[in-house]
């Protein structure tokens, strides 16, 4: 593995697939059984069924976006310190990542073991709906950790050479929750509470199968003694934010929406938007496995310092957003009805408004998958506040902002168009920055030797990176042509070199400037 993320071989394309192919399906299995989820409750539930997990997906959020936080912000740290060769340090963060997430988890667990009722309030729930989502959390309050961990895990697991495992642990744990869901609420007719029940059993599965690389072979994460604890926490905090607020601001964001559109649009508008939210979780999750595949070779690769991987894998990452962008966007525009039908009902007055609707928010679709690729890609190169910068425009102030904006000014109908608005302004932004920084790391790897190497929010003094690997093959052999030398004591097996640390040349060549 290290000899492909380093570029050397023409198979870094190849372990980009696998990273990407693992990386995407787990995101589909996890968007599409969130989809049957609320399909099978709504089939038994109605409509009280589908506003009770209405009101819970945004409680739900809150624990998976912890997970993402620690998750994604340690493994960042952790896979630019195995590049640079350093695997204490590396541990150190795969250790407060696990106990960071452990505390803000627990605080987390208590609020919605203790204190449901008032949370569910929160999210909107009223007297009518309340027992059904209550009934829904009931068996999920005993694994709300393992919701946390299992985003915590996944991410160390895919920077410690097995993204394959953490595939396999969410699509098993997906497939049973998808099976579960059918047998538990229709055929042992548990209704929203076997929904809960099946939800719960297919994440222990699924944590169950993450675990099991900490016993294998190739396992090279441990726990270990932290130092620099408040420094290095601050540090996962910061580089995790990003695709924290991402998740955080789509359970935001559709509170706003919702009643943005109860106010201008009605209910009709608000069924519609019900298929459209669920088709938008989808690609943002295809996004983030995009994004998820290029993190650990771009941080490996930076941690390094190789340009060539870098832009590589960019290339690659950069292709498969505009795939998943064209893709997401064609099928919209082509058949928005069918869409419809698939989730529900379709009365006359959805036929008529659906196709239009449908058609306007799917141009977002088009730069969505772009926006988020940014942001990982930035992660990658530890530049944490460019990317949050990014994650936060597109994720809640544009958004909110055109969400109340749009109406008042244009009409009710642009409401439909302040998605595709704010993703064009925030793609504006990430093009500038992406441009901005790429060329800066580029300048400050090219230089064997550099005084210091600026990373996001902090400096890194030069004997604290690597130094030796930083051209590509053919760089190092153009610049040995250009400036031969004699091997250093570096280069010498430790019998052919004296205590002095130098070689006979070396010595030699210091006789001579002495008797100069």
């Amino acid at each position: 593995m290290t000899d492909t993320l380093s570029g050397k071989t023409p198979a870094l394309g190849k372990v980009f697939l696998k990273y990407l192919f693992s990386s995407i399906g787990s995101a589909v299995v996890v968007s599409v059984y969130s989809i049957v989820d609320c399909i099978m409750v709504g089939q038994y539930e109605g409509p009280r069924g589908t506003a009770a997990l209405a009101v819970i997906t945004p409680v739900w959020t809150i624990i998976i976006s912890l997970g993402l936080l620690f998750g994604i912000g340690g493994s960042v740290i952790f896979a630019k310190l195995r590049g640079e060769g350093k695997l204490k340090d590396s541990n150190e963060i795969f250790t407060l990542t696990v106990i960071s997430a452990a505390v803000v988890t627990a605080v987390a667990w208590a609020a919605i073991a203790f204190a449901d009722a008032p949370l569910l309030r929160l999210s909107g729930a009223d007297d009518d709906i309340l027992p059904l989502a209550r009934d829904y959390l009931k068996w999920l309050k005993f694994v709300v950790p393992l919701f946390s961990f299992g985003q915590v895990f996944a991410a160390f697991l895919r920077n410690d050479g097995a993204p394959a495992l953490a595939m396999i642990a969410t699509v098993s744990g997906g497939l049973f929750n998808i099976v579960g869901d059918y047998l538990l609420v229709f055929t042992a007719d548990m209704g929203i509470e076997g929904a809960g029940l099946s939800t719960g059993l297919g994440q222990v599965l699924a944590f169950c199968i993450m675990c099991s690389h900490f016993f294998g072979k190739r396992n090279t994460l441990r726990l270990v003694r932290p130092t620099n604890v408040a420094k290095n926490i601050r540090r996962i905090a910061a580089t995790g934010f990003p695709s924290f607020i991402v998740d955080i601001a789509v359970g935001i964001l559709a509170i706003i929406f919702n009643n943005q559109i109860m106010k201008y649009l009605g209910s009709t508008a608000l069924s519609i938007y019900g298929v459209i939210v669920n088709i938008n979780l989808v690609a943002q999750y295809v996004a983030y496995g995009v994004g998820q595949a290029i993190q650990p070779l771009v941080s490996r690769s930076y941690g390094a310092r190789e340009t060539g991987p870098i832009a590589k894998t960019f290339g690659y990452g950069l292709l498969s957003a505009g795939v998943v962008a064209v893709l997401f966007c064609a099928v919209c525009e082509a058949v928005p009805l069918p869409i419809m039908k698939a989730f529900m009902t379709v009365t006359d007055e959805i036929a008529a408004a659906a196709p239009t609707a449908v058609r306007i928010y799917s141009l977002s679709y088009l730069l969505l998958p772009l926006n988020i690729f940014a942001t990982y890609y930035l992660q990658s190169i530890m530049r944490a506040k460019a990317s949050f910068a990014i994650s936060l425009l597109r994720g809640f102030i544009l958004s909110a902002a055109f969400a109340y904006l749009f109406p008042v000014i244009f009409g009710a109908q642009s409401l439909w168009y302040a998605t595709f608005a704010s993703e064009a302004v925030t793609l504006i932004l990430s093009a500038v920055l992406v441009i901005r920084y790429s060329a800066k790391l580029k300048r400050a790897l090219a230089d064997p030797s550099p005084e210091t190497v600026v990373t996001g929010s902090e400096t890194i003094p030069s004997d604290s990176a690597l130094s030796e690997n930083v051209f590509e093959p053919s760089e190092r052999a153009e610049k040995t042509k250009a400036e031969p030398s004699l091997p250093t004591a570096a280069d010498q097996p430790p019998s052919l070199r004296n205590t002095d640390g130098k070689n006979a040349s070396e010595r030699h060549n210091d006789r001579t400037q002495n008797n100069d």
